[in-house]
């Protein structure tokens, strides 16, 4: 095992300065459930590991800011963003075990830059936006653009990402997130589809049949009188793509239409259309894209479900 030294600063500015002092060979640890895997696989050799654990500035937790310290068990217990941004608390509730969710950051999910990390999708429908600060100053970059490519991002030598804020969402908004993996636990997904719809009125006569566990299709002939409008609606992919994407086209297809079984189903071809999965050992590439056909109107259907009835937890999620 090869020896290296060991930080613990307490500002950004002490972090930034001793990255600049061991000029750039050193790596910046936070809950270190990535970083401490690649150093025992000697996929990393610094002469020094800087931690963020100390920097209270990264464990900011407001309104609409969370630090890129903030652990996922923090965000799980958070009532809040529970309310406010379902999609992300849907994500750390299934992600990893609870001894991992006490240590991961969110921060450190996505500098991980992986294609299945949980939390990119839900932070992609809510517009989230990265807060990185550097030698040169801060930056502020939307996460649609923060991935480049599996294990890259547009962070700079050096840079650490401090926060991502998020805009405030209109009225009748919902968001989810749904995980389709082997297990029930402790895996990574298969696919990942996260969905934000904003609709154009809550007070459906018939919101109650959403309650009912027939297929998703089939719940939506029920909306075919409501005049239910998609007002505005982002929706993410997971684990199709070498990096977290958008599928912008199905949304466009969407968007200010009617909801219904044609216009759903419509949306979720087109989103297979934008994906681009690939075989591995968790699932071969056709699955992955009749799965994305499935889980787009899944969630979709959750985050109306959000909307319509913001107030109901229901346990195991349903399948429709």
């Amino acid at each position: 095992m090869f020896r290296y030294e060991y930080y613990r600063p307490a500002t950004i500015q002490e972090a930034l300065g001793l990255m600049e002092r061991f000029n750039g060979d050193a790596v910046y640890i936070a809950g270190g459930t990535d970083v401490m895997v690649l150093l025992r696989q000697k996929k990393l050799t610094p002469k020094a590991l800087i931690s963020l654990r100390n920097i209270k500035e990264l464990s900011r937790k407001e309104e609409l800011i969370i630090g890129a310290g903030v652990t996922h068990r923090e965000i799980q217990q958070d009532d809040a963003i529970r309310k406010r941004f379902s999609a992300l608390h849907d994500a750390v509730c299934r992600l990893g075990s609870t001894q991992i969710r006490n240590v991961a950051t969110v921060g450190g999910n996505i500098c991980n830059a992986a294609p299945s990390a949980d939390t990119a999708c839900p932070l992609l429908v809510l517009d989230a936006e990265a807060v990185v600060v550097g030698a040169g100053g801060i930056r502020r970059i939307p996460l649609d653009d923060f991935f480049v490519a599996p294990g890259k991002t547009l962070l700079q030598g050096g840079e650490i990402l401090k926060e991502f804020t998020i805009p405030g969402l209109t009225a009748n908004t919902g968001s989810a997130y749904i995980k389709h993996t082997r297990r029930a636990a402790m895996d990574l997904p298969i696919i990942g589809i996260a969905a934000r719809v904003t609709v154009n009125k809550n007070d459906l006569r018939c919101k109650d049949t959403i309650c009912a566990t027939s297929r998703s299709s089939e719940l939506l002939t029920y909306f075919a009188d409501e005049d239910l409008r998609c007002e505005d609606i982002r929706i993410a992919m997971g684990v199709v793509a070498p990096r977290p994407i958008r599928a912008k086209a199905a949304e466009a297809a969407l968007r200010g239409q009617l909801i219904s079984e044609e216009t759903v189903a419509r949306a979720a071809e087109i989103a297979v259309s934008e994906s681009s999965p690939r075989d591995s050992v968790r699932g071969e590439a056709w699955y992955r894209k009749e799965m994305v056909k499935v889980l787009v109107q899944r969630a979709i259907m959750k985050a109306l479900d959000r909307v319509l009835r913001p107030d109901e937890m229901v346990y195991p999620d349903r399948l429709w």
